[in-house]
């Protein structure tokens, strides 16, 4: 059904968190404005790869409609801008669905006026990251040079919609934002003894805590590496029992999945970033799928990392630069399916 008018769309998610608490999310969609990365509106924190884009362009073109949203994060410490909204959550819901991992989407149309210039008003002149979607960010890019080279100097709207692309808002800072670590498991290669991770590892701390079942690791990394958030910390399991926990002071400025990514991944396993395109990484988001993966062979050894923190993403996209692959995982994913937005036809942007 295609609404009569403008309209932003609230989106609640309620959803179990790995520790096991019920949290709660809301953000927005509305339809963003496509801007280049040099001009620092949106963001990017990771680089993306070829073939993705290369897809998502063909479905792009054969459909000539959003199916799917880019996710992005605003930055309000003070949720100002959730209070602005709250009361187009206080009327019944559009729709309400749980998925089959629990998590339950609850949808509105945002119609009123008050709440759109609140949206807008509260965004202007702020840059955005993107958490998810970066592939499909670059290809509504692409798309959009294509549709602008095609009309040429022909005119028309002034605003086409595929200037603009379906677009999710969070807010960075929310309690139900959830930015989760992504781990590494190392696939093939020598596993160092505790001396060699010594020799390899100058300046950092070392410490061996016994692993005595796979089920106690979530409480073990609590433990060890939850108050070193913001160090370059990790911890290192091969499947023997024992875990090899790591961390050194941080540098100033510095990101601490640079470090591992730098010191360890480079500077212990010697992988570099070819051997990380050609698959020498695999990136579980549980840190329990890591442990099997070693466990079941396929893998030497995996490291368990911290999440990062907001400020941190919001420093390095600030600075024009991005993070290694995999470096976030953004808890509740998006659904797709909830909204489309076509890209022909005349449009106003909402957001």
């Amino acid at each position: 059904m295609q609404d009569p008018a403008p309209a932003l769309y609230g989106l609640r998610q309620r959803f179990p968190s790995p520790g096991g608490k019920t949290m709660v999310r809301e953000g927005f969609f509305g339809a963003l404005r496509l801007e280049e990365y040099a001009r620092r509106v949106v963001c990017p924190h990771e680089r993306t790869l070829a073939g993705p884009k290369a897809d998502r362009l063909k479905l792009l073109r054969a459909t000539r409609a959003n199916l799917s949203s880019v996710f992005l994060l605003y930055q309000d410490r003070a949720n100002k801008l959730a209070a602005e909204l709250a009361g187009g959550f206080e009327q019944p819901a559009l729709a309400i669905a749980t998925d089959a991992s629990g998590i339950e989407h609850s949808l509105w149309r945002f119609e009123a006026p008050t709440l759109q210039k609140a949206a807008q008003d509260f965004l202007k002149g702020q840059a955005v990251v993107i958490a998810d979607g970066h592939h499909r960010y670059e290809t509504a890019l692409a798309y959009a040079a294509e549709c602008r080279a095609a009309a040429g100097s022909a005119g028309g709207v002034r605003d086409p919609p595929w200037t603009f692309a379906l677009a999710y808002f969070a807010n960075a800072y929310a309690p139900g934002t959830l930015l989760l670590p992504i781990h590494r498991v190392i696939r093939s290669g020598r596993v160092p003894k505790a001396a060699e991770w010594r020799t390899r590892l100058p300046g950092w701390h070392h410490e061996e805590v016994p692993l005595a079942s796979m089920e106690g690791l979530p409480i073990l990394l609590a433990e060890q590496l939850g108050p070193r958030r913001g160090l370059p910390a990790f911890a290192a399991d091969d499947g023997s029992g024992t875990l090899q926990i790591f961390w050194r002071p941080a540098r100033p400025g510095e990101i601490s999945i640079r470090a591992i990514h730098a010191e360890v991944i480079g500077g212990v396993f010697g992988i570099g970033e070819d051997a990380v395109r050609q698959g020498a990484i695999d990136y579980p988001k549980d840190a329990l799928d890591a442990a099997r993966e070693v466990r079941a062979g396929q893998g030497v050894v995996a490291l368990y990392l911290n999440p990062l923190s907001p400020e941190e993403v919001f420093s390095v996209t600030a600075a024009g630069e991005v993070l290694p692959q995999k470096s976030t995982f953004f808890l509740p994913k998006l659904p797709t399916g909830l909204l489309f937005r076509l890209l022909e036809g005349p449009s106003e942007p909402v957001g």
